[in-house]
């Protein structure tokens, strides 16, 4: 089962996230759910770069990725940011309510 944890600040602000596992959907190379929560989260982590100019501090390996936001002092971009990563939780969830069995999204606050 592939574990999603996203951890929001008190103002509600997503200040992490951190992907673990594997979906056990199909074998290595066609497991369509890993492809899809790979594509999805990946994909955000390059579009916040790429379209905001803010680097996550982030690490990517088999099974695993998280990404912590930097303290930003722009509002546009921190408004940049948490919209392409609740853009992101809203795919995720998309997800889950299809393939549940294997991918659990979980929220905490700090």
């Amino acid at each position: 089962m592939i574990r999603v944890t996203i951890t929001r600040n008190p103002d509600g602000l997503i200040d992490s996230f951190t992907i673990r596992g594997h979906a056990g959907f199909a074998p290595h190379g066609e497991d369509i759910v890993c492809a899809g929560v790979s594509a999805v989260t990946v994909g955000a982590v390059n579009a916040i770069e790429a379209l905001t100019g803010v680097s996550l501090d982030s690490k990517v390996k088999d099974g695993f990725l998280n990404g912590f936001v930097p303290r930003l002092q722009d509002t546009r971009q921190i408004e940049q940011v948490q919209l392409l990563l609740e853009s992101m939780i809203v795919s995720l969830k998309t997800i889950e309510d299809s393939y549940g069995t294997y991918l659990q999204i979980n929220e905490r606050n700090k």
